[in-house]
């Protein structure tokens, strides 16, 4: 196995990388798609140095201490780095982060994002991603394929791409979505106060059912038919075909469901709606 200590500034290449693994407390990484050379970029370090390896295709980063175990990581100070990483489009991904920010650019293999307070930026990823936070954001733009998010408090906002699925869990994060669905395509969120706004194509053939406990519901599909309960309130019906799925299941949230007219330019905003 190659590996490099870093603690200053550097450039490293390498041959035949066909997956990628970072560990990150503090600081950014950025994972860029490219048809060069795989590289990684580091600009700063602060505290322990990062450990670089390199075997049988597998190009990885840590902060030194933590290979000790996590008590010397909580004993550590300050562990903060700057990267930028350039590998294959089809290299699948697994980010590990404590409040590091990251940008992935590109990629059409699986992204696994485990965060807690960091953010996370994808810009034009066609592979599957899978992301897990606490309180860290996740923004999309051009996404294809599936998509499943969980968070505490993280919001989630995606816009534009064909997506296949998208699946999110969230107790307070807020959830918004301007996307299309991929034919017979499914989306799936559940929230406890988080607000929802989705939009989709005005011609989607989808069956909508939205429910809510204490939270408002909007929509601008007026075929859908509307239920008032004594204790909760819903939403519900068949645009066109019907042949995709979309559900939104709410505690005190407010949920909006708007429908968008041609090839506009996607917009994740959330309407105002009354308590």
């Amino acid at each position: 196995m190659a590996r490099w200590t870093v603690d200053e500034p550097a450039t490293l290449d390498f041959d035949g990388v066909v997956a990628f693994k970072a560990t990150l407390i503090a600081g950014s990484v950025s994972v860029l798609a490219s048809d060069e050379r795989p590289s990684i970029m580091v600009g700063d370090v602060e505290g322990p140095p990062l450990v670089i390896g390199h075997e049988a295709g597998m190009l990885t980063i840590t902060h030194e201490r933590l290979l000790e175990g996590v008590l010397s990581w909580l004993r550590t100070h300050k562990a903060r780095a700057a990267i930028t990483v350039t590998v294959p489009r089809d290299c699948p991904l697994t980010l590990n982060l404590v409040s590091a920010d990251a940008v992935i650019t590109g990629m059409t293999a699986r992204t696994s994002i485990r965060s807690g307070s960091g953010d996370v930026t994808l810009d034009g990823v066609t592979g599957d991603v899978d992301a897990n936070t606490v309180s860290g954001a996740i923004e999309g733009q051009g996404l294809d394929g599936r998509v499943a998010f969980t968070s505490v408090s993280g919001d989630l906002a995606l816009a534009g791409g064909d997506i296949d699925t998208l699946t999110a869990r969230t107790v307070s994060g807020r959830i918004a979505a301007d996307i299309d669905l991929a034919g017979s395509g499914r989306i799936e969120v559940n929230t406890v106060s988080g607000e929802v706004a989705l939009r989709i194509p005005e011609s989607a053939g989808v069956r909508v059912s939205l429910q809510s406990a204490a939270g408002r519901i909007e929509t601008s599909f007026p075929e859908l038919d509307r239920a008032e309960r004594a204790v909760s309130r819903g939403v519900s019906g068949r645009l066109g075909d019907g042949s995709g799925r979309l559900s939104v299941n709410t505690v005190s949230g407010g949920v909006a469901l708007l429908g968008r007219a041609g090839d506009g330019d996607a917009d994740v905003s959330t309407p105002e709606m009354e308590k």
